[in-house]
């Protein structure tokens, strides 16, 4: 019989180089350990770091390090161990029934993590599902008891196995929760297509976790969005109007933070929320750059946006942090398309906001009508119908009555305006 331990708030980290990361990545991965176990409240005792060239089929860490931990343990009366590495569920039996405590891997770290930040109801239903299909993986071979029959008056003899009855429970819940998520998927999926019909382009933030998004989003929107210095602060996405030109306003989304080697069962039970980065008009990718590491962090959001099918949505890189760098080169680079690639920015300084507002202008701007606009005096009721629309940039009065319009409005809203008021205005239209 192998019952699992309680565990508790006091741990000891582990942490295994294996001989293909580099020093500086081995160091790089330590630190965000260390950060993701203080994010989830945890009390360190002690890390442990070693090194191979493979995991052990048995301990992950081998025979010699398992003993040490065991002697740490006793010693730090630690109540878990937190491995920074995915473990199976034969490691984690194998090494709680010699350490005598609660064993939790990377993916059982980061879910209890999102645990604790989920406050929306979607939020929660999110986690649940990703924690209940990470529970499923270990009923098959991590709890041996599980296997025996149930006991006891009409219950004895040939019937379901405790395992069994386990994993059909377990099946339950997940299709109610999934079943549930779909409807929240639908409900998402009409209002973007409300934003759609009022020609609302969605900009959706997505970046390393703690790269600062929520920081850059509160600033730029006038949010009160929870933005702490803290891996995973943001967990359900949160949307606002912002006006990044006169007349040209977007729904801008704020979304949960990537991070390396993110588990796959949190990335499939997250998908409603995801898709807001799926179906966005335009992504802005923040980056650290006060990071020594940004670089690697930079390629770990481009693998999930690929792994979530985010990856051909057209995007901007930027570069925050800026206030934290000393000598700093970094300047706004513009592609082939004359599209802006990148900006710097600090979004607790707010240097650099004005242009990476002009630079989302300019990548969806594609669908707008802008020049000037000479009207007669009998068309007077347009300009009044272009100032409902915010489209007037400035205007001024000609002889005999004229005037000519500078506008920036989007296509649809001028097709309609041309239906409205009967008239062909692209013949008093000029650059």
């Amino acid at each position: 019989m192998f019952e699992r331990y309680q565990g508790g708030e006091q741990a000891i980290l582990v942490h295994v180089d294996f001989q293909e990361s580099d020093k500086a990545d081995n160091q790089a991965q330590v630190a965000e350990f260390v950060e993701l176990v203080t994010s989830a409240g945890i009390k360190v005792d002690e890390l442990l770091t070693t090194r191979r060239n493979a995991p052990h089929k048995k301990f992950f860490v081998g025979t010699g390090i398992a003993d040490q931990l065991k002697e740490l343990v006793s010693a730090h009366q630690a109540e878990v161990l937190l491995f920074n590495h995915n473990l199976s569920p034969a490691q984690e039996r194998n090494i709680e029934a010699l350490c005598k405590c609660r064993v939790v891997d990377r993916i059982g770290l980061i879910l209890d993590i999102f645990a604790q930040r989920a406050s929306t109801y979607e939020g929660k239903l999110q986690v649940e599902l990703a924690q209940l299909k990470h529970l499923s993986t270990r009923l098959i071979r991590g709890w041996t008891h599980l296997e025996r029959q149930k006991g006891g008056i009409g219950l004895r003899g040939p019937g379901e196995t405790q395992l069994e009855t386990d994993r059909r429970l377990l099946r339950g819940r997940i299709d109610s929760i999934e079943g549930r998520l779909k409807k929240v998927s639908k409900q998402r999926e009409q209002g973007r297509r409300a934003r759609k019909r009022t020609e609302l382009a969605t900009v959706s933030v997505v970046g390393y976790t703690n790269a600062g998004k929520s920081t850059l989003f509160n600033t730029l929107t006038n949010a009160d969005v929870y933005a702490q210095d803290q891996l995973f602060a943001t967990l359900d996405p949160t949307l606002r109007r912002l006006e990044v030109a006169p007349a040209q306003d977007i729904i801008l989304a704020d979304t949960v933070g990537f991070i390396r080697d993110l588990p796959h069962d949190l990335v499939a039970a997250f998908r409603a929320t995801l898709e807001e980065t799926q179906q966005a008009d335009l992504l802005l990718i923040i980056v650290d750059v006060a990071d020594p590491q940004w670089q690697q962090k930079l390629s770990a959001v481009q693998q999930v946006l690929a792994e979530i099918g985010a990856d051909k949505v057209p995007a901007i890189i930027v570069k925050n942090k800026m206030d934290l760098l000393e000598n700093s080169d970094l300047s706004v680079t513009v592609g082939e398309n004359d599209l802006v690639e990148s900006v710097p920015i600090s979004a607790n300084t707010g240097q650099g906001l004005d242009e990476l507002k002009q630079a989302i202008a300019q990548h969806l701007r594609k669908e707008r009508i802008t020049g000037k606009l000479t009207l007669p005096p009998e068309a007077a009721r347009v300009r009044g119908l272009l100032f409902d629309l915010k489209a007037i940039l400035s205007e001024k009065y000609l002889e005999e009555g004229h005037i000519e319009l500078e506008i920036d409005v989007p296509l649809s809203d001028w097709r309609r305006l041309q239906q409205k008021v009967a008239m062909d205005l692209d013949n008093y239209l000029s650059e």
